[in-house]
């Protein structure tokens, strides 16, 4: 097996298809094929179903492309690091859940380096998809929270993925709505108050758990609710409805402008879910690039975290 090799497998499992790859690769399509061939007689397993519409990850294969990634990323960490650190275009991904601050401090990130080959992804996605980005090393870091209603859930998901969940920053639960809306000038929300207008949540697909759900107390008893899949749409339903979610309260106005607030969520009790902890996530026993590096150190500052 050759670093060739495994680029040459992680090339075809992420453009799926065989001639795409060796278009990517410059290489002749029969030349790959061979090469994939001798790589699975080699290791024993088939890697890829071939079909009439391209190629998919058979199970094992699956299980080596985790492997297989982890092992190019350190190679073209050394290649950066000792080789010629300005022929290598720098690579970074983050998967996160819908925080302004995540997407704040990707913009603050990209801004610091002073590169002209670069290739960055900030992937705003379902829960899932955060861990499961982070577990496949599609993205090296994943953002999202848990709280005492999801924490057993997740972190037992978390370690199934061989993940770790490293804490920022706790909040309590906060109203977002826009500033029109009939409850923006109260200085505290009660949850009786909210009957008549809706709830809103991102949708986090149709086999998902609640435990997933990114709004704090989710659980709750909402008359009225409306799921939406991007931040755009959100903000459109709040102004057009007078629609609201729950929120860490952290909003960034550069992004999205001064028409949105966070308001105090009044609770008659203490729910025991009703405080996030925002962390981020990265792989166990992996340490972080130096871009993954830049960016935590980005959002510590925009939360003001010493």
């Amino acid at each position: 097996m050759t670093l060739q090799q495994i680029h040459y497998a992680i090339t075809i499992a992420e453009s799926g298809s065989l001639n795409k790859a060796a278009e990517i690769l410059y290489i002749a399509q029969p030349s790959l094929t061979n090469s994939m061939q001798e790589l699975e007689r080699e290791l024993g397993i088939t890697i890829f179903n071939r079909g009439g519409r391209g190629v998919t990850l058979t199970a094992d294969g699956a299980e080596f492309l985790q492997y297989a990634k982890q092992i190019y990323s350190q190679y073209e960490d050394l290649i950066e690091k000792y080789a010629n650190p300005k022929a290598l275009k720098k690579k970074f991904g983050v998967s996160t859940q819908h925080y302004s601050f995540a997407v704040k401090a990707f913009v603050e990130l990209v801004k610091s380096f002073d590169t002209a080959r670069y290739e960055f992804a900030i992937r705003e996605t379902k829960t899932k998809d955060v861990i499961g980005d982070v577990a496949s090393m599609k993205s090296e870091i994943g953002i999202l929270y848990l709280s005492d209603f999801n924490r057993a859930a997740v972190s037992k998901l978390l370690r199934s993925a061989e993940l770790e969940f490293h804490p920022l920053i706790n909040c309590n639960a906060y109203v977002y709505l826009w500033s029109g809306h009939p409850l923006a000038k109260k200085r505290s929300i009660r949850f009786d108050e909210l009957a008549d207008y809706p709830c809103l949540s991102f949708e986090q697909g149709d086999t998902s758990s609640f435990y997933f759900a990114e709004e704090i107390l989710s659980t709750g008893e909402y008359l009225r609710t409306i799921k939406a899949n991007d931040r755009a749409t959100m903000l459109n339903l709040m102004i057009g409805l007078n629609g609201y979610t729950l929120c860490s309260g952290i909003i960034c106005e550069e992004l999205n402008g001064d028409d949105y607030i966070a308001v105090p969520f009044e609770a008659d009790s203490a729910p025991e879910n009703s405080v996030m902890e925002i962390g981020y996530l990265t792989r166990k026993n992996s340490s972080l690039s130096n871009i993954g590096q830049k960016y935590i150190e980005e959002i510590k500052k925009y939360l003001q975290i010493t």
